[in-house]
């Protein structure tokens, strides 16, 4: 059966890395909503002045950020049009709350729940110090506010978001990513895809 794979959880806590892991098990088309509208966020930032990097102003929460998500959204249909498996990497908060963003994207694709398997693996990590070293150690710009300002910055690591999709409680999988990713984790997210 085709999947439809959601890999989501707060920054920091290794969505990217685990997804980047299991994909190498997972044939599927990786779309990472950094990677898709990352470019386009930091030229129209720069155009209007502002800090190419600020994903925490309320210019881009308004204006940048649904259009990140919707186009990553239109990718996405038309890889599963395509009967492609796909990973969507990022938080995802709002569209997860929303049930009817996952029947929409199945509707645009034509396809159905029953042709498509959607799951959801929540990564979250056990501490503090870990996230932020993490944000420290992957070392990108756009993590300078989050780090400048750390003690108001939302560092809720073991954050499970709202789901209300209508998908089997069993096909949501909460992932502690804390400690070395080894095989053996791996290889359990892989069979909870699978």
């Amino acid at each position: 059966m085709q999947k439809l794979i959601f890999f989501v959880g707060v920054a920091g806590t290794g969505k990217t890395t685990v997804a980047k892991e299991v994909a190498s098990f997972v044939p599927n088309a990786f779309l990472d909503r950094d990677t898709v509208g990352g470019r386009f966020v930091e030229r129209i930032l720069d155009m209007q002045g502002m800090d190419k990097n600020d994903r925490d102003s309320a210019f881009y929460k308004e204006n940048l950020r649904d259009l990140e998500y919707d186009t990553t959204m239109d990718i996405c249909i038309d890889n599963v049009a395509a009967g492609q498996n796909v990973f969507m990497i990022s938080p995802f908060t709002a569209e997860l709350k929303n049930k009817e963003w996952i029947e929409d994207v199945l509707a645009k694709s034509g396809k159905t729940f029953a042709e498509v398997d959607v799951k959801v693996v929540v990564v979250t990590l056990g501490d503090i110090e870990t996230q932020r070293a993490r944000i420290e150690e992957r070392g990108t710009i756009r993590d300078t506010w989050k780090l400048d300002n750390w003690d108001s910055y939302e560092t809720r690591v073991d954050f499970v978001p709202t789901i209300n999709w209508a998908i089997p409680a069993e096909n949501i999988h909460i992932y502690n990513n804390s400690g070395s990713l080894t095989e053996a984790k791996v290889k359990e997210i892989v069979d909870f895809i699978n």
